[in-house]
Protein backbone atom coordinates (compact mmCIF):
# COMPACT_ATOMS: atom_id res chain seq x y z
CA UNK A 1 0.00 0.00 0.00
CA UNK A 2 3.01 2.11 0.46
CA UNK A 3 3.69 4.08 -2.93
CA UNK A 4 7.05 5.30 -1.71
CA UNK A 5 9.86 2.89 -3.12
CA UNK A 6 13.16 2.61 -0.84
CA UNK A 7 15.10 4.61 -2.95
CA UNK A 8 13.19 7.22 -3.15
CA UNK A 9 12.86 7.01 0.28
CA UNK A 10 16.80 7.39 0.75
CA UNK A 11 16.88 10.39 -1.52
CA UNK A 12 14.45 12.39 0.35
CA UNK A 13 16.34 11.72 3.60
CA UNK A 14 19.49 12.71 1.80
CA UNK A 15 18.03 15.93 0.88
CA UNK A 16 16.48 16.86 4.38
CA UNK A 17 20.48 16.45 5.83
CA UNK A 18 21.84 18.29 3.37
CA UNK A 19 18.87 21.37 4.12
CA UNK A 20 20.14 21.04 7.51
CA UNK A 21 23.57 21.31 7.60
CA UNK A 22 23.39 24.28 5.64
CA UNK A 23 20.81 26.24 8.02
CA UNK A 24 23.13 25.13 10.79
CA UNK A 25 26.17 26.50 8.78
CA UNK A 26 24.07 29.78 7.84
CA UNK A 27 23.63 30.40 11.69
CA UNK A 28 27.50 30.20 12.68
CA UNK A 29 28.65 34.05 13.09
CA UNK A 30 31.82 34.59 11.18
CA UNK A 31 34.82 34.69 13.13
CA UNK A 32 36.78 38.13 12.51
CA UNK A 33 40.32 38.86 13.65
CA UNK A 34 40.75 41.81 15.75
CA UNK A 35 42.48 44.76 14.95
CA UNK A 36 45.88 44.75 16.11
CA UNK A 37 46.52 47.55 18.34
CA UNK A 38 49.16 50.71 17.03
CA UNK A 39 52.20 50.88 19.47
CA UNK A 40 51.34 53.97 21.05
CA UNK A 41 53.85 57.52 20.31
CA UNK A 42 55.44 59.52 23.10
CA UNK A 43 56.30 62.96 22.27
CA UNK A 44 58.39 64.83 24.53
CA UNK A 45 57.10 68.24 25.43
CA UNK A 46 59.51 70.99 26.92
CA UNK A 47 57.89 72.99 29.24
CA UNK A 48 59.23 76.33 30.77
CA UNK A 49 58.36 78.42 34.16
CA UNK A 50 55.54 80.23 33.73
CA UNK A 51 54.33 78.49 30.78
CA UNK A 52 50.38 78.12 31.00
CA UNK A 53 50.15 81.44 34.07
CA UNK A 54 47.90 84.28 33.85
CA UNK A 55 49.52 87.55 33.33
CA UNK A 56 49.85 89.73 36.57
CA UNK A 57 46.75 92.21 36.46
CA UNK A 58 47.58 95.99 35.74
CA UNK A 59 44.99 96.97 38.60
CA UNK A 60 44.08 95.75 41.99
CA UNK A 61 40.60 96.17 43.59
CA UNK A 62 41.26 95.83 47.22
CA UNK A 63 39.34 97.04 50.40
CA UNK A 64 40.60 97.82 53.97
CA UNK A 65 38.74 98.93 57.17
CA UNK A 66 40.28 101.64 58.63
CA UNK A 67 40.73 100.30 62.52
CA UNK A 68 40.31 101.77 65.88
CA UNK A 69 44.12 102.97 66.27
CA UNK A 70 44.86 103.20 62.51
CA UNK A 71 46.97 105.39 60.79
CA UNK A 72 46.00 106.89 57.19
CA UNK A 73 49.65 105.18 56.37
CA UNK A 74 49.24 102.24 57.67
CA UNK A 75 45.61 101.93 56.22
CA UNK A 76 46.93 103.08 52.68
CA UNK A 77 50.10 100.58 52.95
CA UNK A 78 47.57 97.53 53.26
CA UNK A 79 45.67 98.84 50.12
CA UNK A 80 48.77 98.34 48.10
CA UNK A 81 49.72 101.73 47.71
CA UNK A 82 52.98 102.79 47.29
CA UNK A 83 54.85 104.74 49.75
CA UNK A 84 55.66 108.15 47.39
CA UNK A 85 51.70 107.94 47.13
CA UNK A 86 51.24 107.75 50.64
CA UNK A 87 53.11 111.77 51.22
CA UNK A 88 50.29 112.84 48.66
CA UNK A 89 47.60 111.97 49.68
CA UNK A 90 48.33 112.95 53.40
CA UNK A 91 47.61 116.31 51.85
CA UNK A 92 44.00 115.53 50.66
CA UNK A 93 41.04 117.47 52.53
CA UNK A 94 38.70 114.21 51.98
CA UNK A 95 40.48 112.03 53.90
CA UNK A 96 40.21 114.03 56.81
CA UNK A 97 36.18 112.31 56.45
CA UNK A 98 37.57 108.65 57.36
CA UNK A 99 36.63 107.73 60.75
CA UNK A 100 37.37 103.81 62.43
CA UNK A 101 34.87 101.61 60.62
CA UNK A 102 34.76 103.01 57.88
CA UNK A 103 35.54 100.57 54.70
CA UNK A 104 37.59 101.69 51.87
CA UNK A 105 38.12 100.71 48.24
CA UNK A 106 40.49 101.12 46.59
CA UNK A 107 42.25 100.52 42.79
CA UNK A 108 45.93 100.66 43.12
CA UNK A 109 47.90 99.94 40.12
CA UNK A 110 50.52 96.98 40.03
CA UNK A 111 53.28 99.51 40.91
CA UNK A 112 51.60 100.64 44.20
CA UNK A 113 50.05 103.87 41.92
CA UNK A 114 46.57 105.00 42.88
CA UNK A 115 44.09 105.27 40.46
CA UNK A 116 40.47 105.78 42.96
CA UNK A 117 39.93 105.41 46.43
CA UNK A 118 36.07 105.72 47.80
CA UNK A 119 34.47 105.79 51.19
CA UNK A 120 31.14 106.11 52.90
CA UNK A 121 31.56 109.08 54.89
CA UNK A 122 30.12 109.63 58.62
CA UNK A 123 27.48 112.19 56.84
CA UNK A 124 26.50 109.58 54.27
CA UNK A 125 28.37 110.88 51.61
CA UNK A 126 30.31 109.23 49.11
CA UNK A 127 34.28 110.56 49.53
CA UNK A 128 36.21 109.55 46.79
CA UNK A 129 39.99 110.45 45.45
CA UNK A 130 41.19 109.69 42.02
CA UNK A 131 43.71 110.53 40.31
CA UNK A 132 44.49 113.78 38.04
CA UNK A 133 47.87 113.87 36.19
CA UNK A 134 50.83 113.93 39.35
CA UNK A 135 48.30 114.80 41.94
CA UNK A 136 44.94 113.81 42.92
CA UNK A 137 41.56 115.09 42.72
CA UNK A 138 39.06 115.15 45.39
CA UNK A 139 35.26 114.64 45.50
CA UNK A 140 32.33 113.83 47.42
CA UNK A 141 28.96 113.11 46.88
CA UNK A 142 25.59 111.95 47.35
CA UNK A 143 25.84 108.15 47.97
CA UNK A 144 24.13 105.52 46.15
CA UNK A 145 22.68 103.24 48.57
CA UNK A 146 20.08 100.99 47.94
CA UNK A 147 17.49 100.59 51.47
CA UNK A 148 16.15 96.98 52.41
CA UNK A 149 13.26 96.33 54.67
CA UNK A 150 14.69 93.03 56.96
CA UNK A 151 12.61 91.18 59.37
CA UNK A 152 14.42 89.75 62.74
CA UNK A 153 13.18 88.01 65.93
CA UNK A 154 15.27 87.43 69.25
CA UNK A 155 14.32 86.45 72.32
CA UNK A 156 15.76 87.96 76.03
CA UNK A 157 17.97 85.45 77.92
CA UNK A 158 19.96 88.35 79.59
CA UNK A 159 19.79 91.67 78.15
CA UNK A 160 18.30 93.52 75.18
CA UNK A 161 21.60 93.98 73.08
CA UNK A 162 22.84 89.95 74.11
CA UNK A 163 19.26 89.31 72.36
CA UNK A 164 19.88 91.72 69.69
CA UNK A 165 23.57 90.48 69.05
CA UNK A 166 22.41 86.84 68.69
CA UNK A 167 19.48 87.69 66.46
CA UNK A 168 21.48 89.67 63.70
CA UNK A 169 20.47 93.10 64.60
CA UNK A 170 22.47 96.16 65.02
CA UNK A 171 22.82 98.39 68.49
CA UNK A 172 21.15 101.21 66.71
CA UNK A 173 18.59 99.27 65.94
CA UNK A 174 18.07 97.68 69.38
CA UNK A 175 18.42 101.42 70.85
CA UNK A 176 15.43 102.06 68.76
CA UNK A 177 13.41 99.63 70.60
CA UNK A 178 14.28 100.25 73.75
CA UNK A 179 13.43 103.96 72.81
CA UNK A 180 10.49 103.34 71.02
CA UNK A 181 9.17 101.07 73.92
CA UNK A 182 10.33 103.17 76.61
CA UNK A 183 7.22 104.29 78.24
CA UNK A 184 5.93 100.95 78.68
CA UNK A 185 8.78 98.75 79.42
CA UNK A 186 11.39 99.56 81.89
CA UNK A 187 14.83 98.10 80.13
CA UNK A 188 16.86 98.73 83.03
CA UNK A 189 14.51 96.97 85.39
CA UNK A 190 11.40 95.25 84.45
CA UNK A 191 12.91 93.04 81.59
CA UNK A 192 13.09 89.10 82.32
CA UNK A 193 13.74 86.33 80.64
CA UNK A 194 11.58 84.91 78.09
CA UNK A 195 10.68 88.28 77.08
CA UNK A 196 10.39 88.56 72.72
CA UNK A 197 10.78 90.80 70.23
CA UNK A 198 10.40 91.10 66.54
CA UNK A 199 11.49 93.93 64.38
CA UNK A 200 11.50 95.82 61.02
CA UNK A 201 13.82 97.72 60.09
CA UNK A 202 15.64 99.35 57.32
CA UNK A 203 19.41 98.41 56.17
CA UNK A 204 21.51 100.52 53.82
CA UNK A 205 23.79 99.07 51.43
CA UNK A 206 26.52 100.33 49.00
CA UNK A 207 27.81 97.71 46.19
CA UNK A 208 26.14 95.35 47.98
CA UNK A 209 27.87 95.76 51.24
CA UNK A 210 26.01 96.84 54.19
CA UNK A 211 26.91 99.94 55.01
CA UNK A 212 24.13 101.04 58.11
CA UNK A 213 20.72 100.37 59.47
CA UNK A 214 18.16 103.19 59.28
CA UNK A 215 14.72 103.30 61.05
CA UNK A 216 13.01 100.88 62.37
CA UNK A 217 9.28 100.71 61.00
CA UNK A 218 7.56 97.93 62.72
CA UNK A 219 8.25 96.39 66.33
CA UNK A 220 6.65 94.40 68.70
CA UNK A 221 7.76 93.86 72.18
CA UNK A 222 6.39 91.01 74.87
CA UNK A 223 7.97 91.70 78.48
CA UNK A 224 6.19 89.67 81.37
CA UNK A 225 3.18 88.32 79.01
CA UNK A 226 2.44 91.89 78.00
CA UNK A 227 2.78 92.20 74.47
CA UNK A 228 3.10 96.28 72.67
CA UNK A 229 3.10 96.94 69.05
CA UNK A 230 4.13 99.82 67.22
CA UNK A 231 4.06 100.80 63.58
CA UNK A 232 6.13 104.29 62.10
CA UNK A 233 3.90 106.49 60.50
CA UNK A 234 4.74 110.00 58.80
CA UNK A 235 1.70 112.44 59.77
CA UNK A 236 0.46 114.63 56.78
CA UNK A 237 0.99 117.72 58.62
CA UNK A 238 4.27 117.40 59.54
CA UNK A 239 6.52 115.52 61.94
CA UNK A 240 6.40 111.06 62.35
CA UNK A 241 6.12 109.20 65.06
CA UNK A 242 5.44 105.84 66.58
CA UNK A 243 1.90 104.19 67.54
CA UNK A 244 -0.20 101.27 68.15
CA UNK A 245 -2.09 98.88 65.55
CA UNK A 246 -5.63 101.55 66.70
CA UNK A 247 -3.40 104.61 66.45
CA UNK A 248 -2.80 105.34 69.85
CA UNK A 249 0.88 106.91 70.60
CA UNK A 250 3.28 105.48 72.18
CA UNK A 251 5.37 108.10 72.65
CA UNK A 252 4.11 109.37 76.64
CA UNK A 253 5.35 112.86 77.48
CA UNK A 254 8.59 112.36 79.06
CA UNK A 255 11.03 109.29 78.94
CA UNK A 256 11.65 106.79 81.76
CA UNK A 257 15.05 107.08 81.39
CA UNK A 258 17.37 110.09 79.99
CA UNK A 259 19.96 107.44 78.97
CA UNK A 260 19.85 105.32 76.69
CA UNK A 261 21.16 102.39 78.13
CA UNK A 262 22.56 102.44 81.57
CA UNK A 263 21.63 100.25 84.95
CA UNK A 264 20.61 102.26 87.81
CA UNK A 265 23.07 102.91 90.64
CA UNK A 266 20.97 104.70 93.53
CA UNK A 267 17.26 104.67 93.18
CA UNK A 268 15.00 107.35 94.62
CA UNK A 269 14.33 107.70 98.90
CA UNK A 270 16.37 107.30 101.57
CA UNK A 271 19.72 106.66 101.38
CA UNK A 272 23.26 106.56 102.74
CA UNK A 273 24.98 110.11 101.37
CA UNK A 274 28.31 109.69 99.94
CA UNK A 275 29.77 112.50 101.55
CA UNK A 276 28.37 113.21 104.75
CA UNK A 277 27.94 109.54 105.45
CA UNK A 278 24.54 110.28 107.02
CA UNK A 279 21.17 109.16 106.02
CA UNK A 280 18.98 111.66 103.77
CA UNK A 281 15.92 111.17 101.58
CA UNK A 282 17.75 111.23 97.65
CA UNK A 283 15.16 113.00 95.62
CA UNK A 284 16.05 111.35 92.34
CA UNK A 285 17.72 108.29 90.14
CA UNK A 286 21.57 107.66 89.07
CA UNK A 287 22.09 106.20 86.55
CA UNK A 288 26.00 104.63 86.14
CA UNK A 289 27.67 105.38 82.81
CA UNK A 290 30.40 105.93 81.24
CA UNK A 291 31.72 109.38 80.99
CA UNK A 292 30.69 110.97 77.46
CA UNK A 293 27.69 109.12 77.63
CA UNK A 294 24.86 111.67 76.34
CA UNK A 295 21.93 112.13 78.06
CA UNK A 296 18.76 113.15 76.75
CA UNK A 297 15.99 115.55 77.45
CA UNK A 298 13.25 113.56 79.17
CA UNK A 299 10.49 115.92 77.32
CA UNK A 300 9.68 118.74 75.17
CA UNK A 301 10.54 122.12 76.80
CA UNK A 302 12.72 124.94 77.56
CA UNK A 303 16.05 125.14 79.09
CA UNK A 304 15.39 126.68 82.47
CA UNK A 305 19.15 126.52 83.66
CA UNK A 306 22.21 125.78 82.29
CA UNK A 307 26.13 125.95 84.89
CA UNK A 308 27.52 124.81 87.68
CA UNK A 309 25.56 124.51 90.40
CA UNK A 310 26.90 123.81 94.03
CA UNK A 311 26.80 119.50 94.51
CA UNK A 312 25.50 119.00 91.55
CA UNK A 313 28.29 119.94 89.49
CA UNK A 314 27.27 120.84 86.02
CA UNK A 315 23.24 121.31 85.49
CA UNK A 316 20.32 121.13 83.32
CA UNK A 317 16.85 121.81 84.30
CA UNK A 318 14.07 122.05 81.68
CA UNK A 319 11.06 122.97 81.86
CA UNK A 320 8.07 121.75 80.85
CA UNK A 321 4.36 122.09 80.32
CA UNK A 322 2.24 122.15 83.08
CA UNK A 323 4.24 121.72 86.39
CA UNK A 324 6.95 119.53 85.61
CA UNK A 325 10.53 120.11 85.19
CA UNK A 326 13.41 117.79 84.75
CA UNK A 327 17.16 117.95 85.87
CA UNK A 328 20.14 116.41 84.81
CA UNK A 329 23.35 116.27 87.03
CA UNK A 330 27.00 115.54 87.62
CA UNK A 331 27.41 116.67 83.59
CA UNK A 332 30.95 116.70 82.17
CA UNK A 333 29.68 119.02 79.41
CA UNK A 334 26.68 120.67 78.21
CA UNK A 335 25.47 119.85 74.11
CA UNK A 336 26.05 122.73 71.65
CA UNK A 337 22.93 125.41 71.96
CA UNK A 338 22.10 124.31 75.50
CA UNK A 339 21.79 127.66 77.40
CA UNK A 340 18.97 129.49 79.07
CA UNK A 341 15.83 130.29 77.14
CA UNK A 342 17.16 127.42 74.82
CA UNK A 343 13.89 125.19 73.47
CA UNK A 344 14.30 121.28 72.87
CA UNK A 345 12.56 118.24 71.80
CA UNK A 346 12.30 114.31 73.55
CA UNK A 347 15.01 112.48 73.00
CA UNK A 348 17.85 116.12 72.51
CA UNK A 349 20.75 115.80 73.45
CA UNK A 350 21.24 117.96 76.64
CA UNK A 351 24.79 117.10 77.65
CA UNK A 352 27.00 114.76 78.43
CA UNK A 353 27.53 111.94 81.41
CA UNK A 354 30.17 113.01 83.58
CA UNK A 355 31.57 113.24 87.37
CA UNK A 356 31.29 116.90 88.61
CA UNK A 357 29.86 117.93 92.09
CA UNK A 358 29.64 115.54 94.58
CA UNK A 359 30.34 112.81 92.73
CA UNK A 360 32.21 109.06 93.84
CA UNK A 361 32.46 108.49 90.05
CA UNK A 362 31.11 108.60 86.49
CA UNK A 363 27.05 109.28 86.24
CA UNK A 364 23.89 111.19 86.26
CA UNK A 365 21.79 112.29 88.88
CA UNK A 366 17.89 112.56 87.19
CA UNK A 367 15.38 114.31 89.03
CA UNK A 368 11.55 114.60 87.82
CA UNK A 369 9.57 117.31 89.84
CA UNK A 370 6.06 118.35 89.49
CA UNK A 371 5.33 121.87 90.84
CA UNK A 372 9.03 121.78 92.81
CA UNK A 373 8.43 118.45 94.62
CA UNK A 374 10.62 115.73 93.30
CA UNK A 375 9.19 112.35 92.29
CA UNK A 376 10.41 108.96 91.69
CA UNK A 377 9.65 108.34 87.67
CA UNK A 378 9.11 105.13 88.06
CA UNK A 379 6.48 106.00 90.22
CA UNK A 380 3.54 107.62 88.83
CA UNK A 381 1.80 107.15 85.64
CA UNK A 382 3.33 108.81 82.34
CA UNK A 383 0.22 110.95 80.26
CA UNK A 384 0.82 109.67 76.22
CA UNK A 385 1.51 111.93 73.65
CA UNK A 386 -1.69 112.90 70.84
CA UNK A 387 -2.89 109.74 68.81
CA UNK A 388 -3.37 109.86 64.87
CA UNK A 389 -5.68 112.74 64.28
CA UNK A 390 -9.19 111.19 62.80
CA UNK A 391 -8.34 112.58 59.68
CA UNK A 392 -5.75 110.43 59.05
CA UNK A 393 -6.92 107.31 60.70
CA UNK A 394 -7.97 105.37 57.53
CA UNK A 395 -4.70 106.33 55.71
CA UNK A 396 -3.15 104.77 58.85
CA UNK A 397 -4.24 101.77 58.96
CA UNK A 398 -3.41 101.55 55.09
CA UNK A 399 0.10 102.18 56.05
CA UNK A 400 -0.18 99.90 58.85
CA UNK A 401 -1.73 96.38 56.92
CA UNK A 402 1.72 95.12 55.55
CA UNK A 403 3.93 95.92 58.27
CA UNK A 404 1.52 94.36 60.46
CA UNK A 405 1.25 91.29 57.86
CA UNK A 406 4.85 90.83 58.85
CA UNK A 407 5.06 91.05 62.42
CA UNK A 408 2.49 88.58 62.45
CA UNK A 409 4.94 86.40 59.93
CA UNK A 410 7.49 87.02 62.24
CA UNK A 411 5.10 85.95 65.60
CA UNK A 412 3.77 82.64 64.08
CA UNK A 413 6.87 81.57 62.52
CA UNK A 414 10.43 82.51 64.29
CA UNK A 415 12.51 81.24 61.38
CA UNK A 416 10.97 84.12 59.38
CA UNK A 417 13.72 86.08 59.30
CA UNK A 418 13.42 87.31 55.26
CA UNK A 419 15.03 90.11 53.57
Amino acid sequence: MNDVTPLARAATLAALALSGAVAAFATIAPQIPAPTPEAAQIEPISLRPGDGLLPAPAVFLREERFQRGDTLAGMLGRLGVADAEVHKLARTPALRLLRPGHTVAGRVGADGELLHLSFLSGRGTLASVERAGDGFRAMEGAAPLRVEQLMRTGLISSSLFAAADAADVPDSVAVQIADIFAGDVDFHRELRQGDRFAVVFEQYYLDGRPVHAGRVLAAEFTNRGRTSRALHYSLAQGGNGYYAPDGGNLRKAFLRSPLEYSRISSGFGMRRHPFQSNWRAHTGIDFAAPTGTRVRAAGDGMIEFAGPKAGYGNLVIVRHRGQYSTAYAHLSRFAPGVQRGARVAQGDVVGFVGQTGWATGPHLHYEFRVAGQSRNPYAIAMPAGEPVPAMELAAYRRHAEPLLARLELLTANPLAQLE
